[in-house]
C-alpha cells in the first residue's frame, strides 16, 4: 500500500450540493478501490446497499491509494468543508505501518484527525488495520492496539480489522497479499456494517430512522 500509485477518489453515488446528509469515507487503497473495478469496491456495495435499504444518505468515498496519516491529516479539513459529512468512516494508518513509522506520529495525526471530527459534531467510524507478521510482534501489536486505544480515548465506533475473516482466507486476496480482490469486497462491507448501522439511524433524517436491517 505504501508503494503504490495515487488514484483520483471514487464518485460519489449523487451530485455535490445533493440535500441529503453524507457518509465520507476516507482512507487509503483498502477503500480506493485498488487492483479491482471501482463498482466492485466494498464502498461501491456500501452505496449500494444504503440505497436499496431506503436511507437518506450519499456516500462519497474520498480515499486515496497510497495515503499515509500525515496526508490524511492534511488533506481532511479541505474533504470536511466540500463535502459536510454527518459520518466519517476512518481508514487510514496501513501505509504508516508498511514504512515502519514511529507509531506515536501515526497515533497522533490518527487522533487529531477524530478531534477535529469531533469538534465539528461528525460522528466517527474508526476502522482497523493490522500488518503482515514479519514487522516484528512488539511493532504489529502496538499497531493493533493502538486503534483501540484510540477509540477508548475518543469515545468513537470501532470496527477492529476491516480484513477480518478475509485477510488470511485462500482465494480473497490479490497477489500482493495486502489487498482483498473482487470476492473478498463483500466480506469487507458485512464486517463494516454492522457497526456503520447505529451510526446511520443515530444521524438519519427523521423520515428514515426507523429503518432496520
Amino acid at each position: 500500500m505504501a508503494w503504490l500509485i495515487m488514484l483520483p477518489a471514487a464518485a460519489a453515488d449523487a451530485p455535490p450540493g445533493s440535500s441529503r446528509p453524507v457518509v465520507l469515507v476516507f482512507g487509503d487503497s483498502l477503500s480506493a478501490g485498488y487492483g479491482i473495478r471501482i463498482d466492485q469496491g466494498w464502498v461501491s456495495l456500501l452505496v449500494q446497499k444504503i440505497s436499496r435499504l431506503g436511507y437518506g444518505f450519499r456516500v462519497v468515498n474520498a480515499s486515496v491509494s497510497g495515503e499515509t496519516s500525515a496526508g490524511g491529516l492534511a488533506r481532511l479539513p479541505r474533504a470536511l468543508s466540500l463535502q459536510q459529512p454527518r459520518i466519517v468512516l476512518l481508514e487510514l494508518g496501513a501505509n504508516d505501518g508498511l514504512r515502519g513509522l514511529p507509531l506515536e506520529q501515526t497515533r497522533d495525526n490518527l487522533d487529531r484527525m477524530i478531534t477535529l471530527l469531533r469538534q465539528q459534531h461528525i460522528a466517527v467510524l474508526l476502522l482497523g488495520l493490522r500488518l503482515p507478521p514479519n514487522y516484528g510482534e512488539r511493532y504489529t501489536s502496538g499497531f493493533m492496539s493502538m486503534y483501540q486505544g484510540l477509540a477508548d480515548r475518543q469515545h468513537i465506533a470501532l470496527l477492529p480489522f476491516l480484513l477480518e475473516n478475509v485477510a488470511l482466507t485462500p482465494g480473497l486476496m490479490q497477489a500482493d497479499g495486502l489487498h482483498p480482490n473482487e470476492k473478498g469486497q463483500p466480506l469487507l462491507l458485512d464486517n463494516v456494517w454492522p457497526r456503520l448501522l447505529p451510526l446511520l439511524r443515530s444521524a438519519a433524517p427523521a423520515a428514515d430512522a426507523h429503518k432496520a436491517h
